[in-house]
């Protein structure tokens, strides 16, 4: 049934709009600005694209960009699928589970999320040299398995969402626990886990000081170190650093065009949940 365009939802909807515009301005001045001149950048704000696209696109092919795509790809597939799986276990174990020292262990995981990266890089980078495992991808892949927030997002979630009662139901059947985790509860968890996932794939795509500090060949550079490489001692040409950006935000809004009704039905539930 059509509903009237009252004057208070006729003001929702400019109101709306209005945001709207707002929120997308950014996203297409940095578009814009990536088809002009360096020296034009400063002129003025950019409304209407320039006719220098096709030179900055081909500075920004002057570096292996491909390569550099690849490798964001890769490392945000695998950091996402690791911290998703990882996160799911985590959260179900101490959601469902009880075991001596449950709540000290849940504690010590959210005490980690207020010690800033920063602080463990010097150890995080011994303990990749330890373990031979500089000079690959690993190193900003491994990390995100470990994901404190993750297993906050997903302790939040499971508590309510798994009846206990399908949970002895399968027992009583005779699955055993990896069965149940895998088959029972997993289904349940799809919002939790579709935005956790694409919490982490855009965390691991936009990193920039892990992969600055321990990738050291440009064949395992990432998009963003990859872009900053454009820069150098003598000369920042952030009109091809600009569409470098705008390209690279192309994966990020093709997985949240699939999986926006799952993150804001996830964020939802959390939000209530908590």
């Amino acid at each position: 049934m059509n509903k009237r365009l009252t004057p208070p939802r006729a003001a929702a909807i400019l109101f709306m709009a209005l945001l709207s515009v707002i929120a997308l301005f950014p996203f297409y001045s940095m578009m814009v600005m990536g088809t002009y001149y360096i020296n034009d950048l400063f002129t003025g704000i950019k409304i209407v694209p320039g006719n220098y696209m096709m030179q900055n696109m081909k500075t920004l092919f002057t570096v292996p960009i491909l390569t550099y795509y690849r490798n964001s790809i890769l490392a945000a597939a695998g950091s996402c699928v690791l911290c998703v799986i990882i996160s799911a276990m985590c959260g179900y174990a101490i959601s469902k589970y009880e075991f001596r020292l449950k709540k000290v262990l849940y504690g010590f995981v959210l005490l980690t999320l207020m010690i800033p990266t920063q602080l463990g890089l010097i150890a995080f980078m011994i303990e990749m040299r330890s373990l031979h495992l500089l000079g690959s991808l690993w190193p900003i892949i491994l990390p995100n398995g470990a994901s404190a927030f993750g297993v906050f997002w997903m302790t939040s979630f499971i508590g309510d969402a798994i009846p206990n009662e399908v949970i002895e139901s399968a027992r009583i059947d005779g699955c055993n626990e990896y069965a149940i985790f895998f088959r029972i509860a997993l289904p349940f968890l799809r919002p939790a886990v579709m935005t956790l996932a694409l919490l982490s794939f855009l965390w691991s795509w936009n990193a920039l000081l892990v992969p600055l500090v321990v990738l050291n060949k440009e064949a395992l550079f990432t998009l963003p170190l990859g872009i900053k490489g454009l820069s150098t001692g003598f000369r920042n040409d952030y009109g091809a650093q600009i569409l470098g950006l705008s390209v690279g935000t192309i994966p990020i809004l093709v997985f949240f065009s699939f999986f926006s009704k799952n993150l804001i039905s996830g964020l939802s539930a959390v939000a209530v949940k908590g």
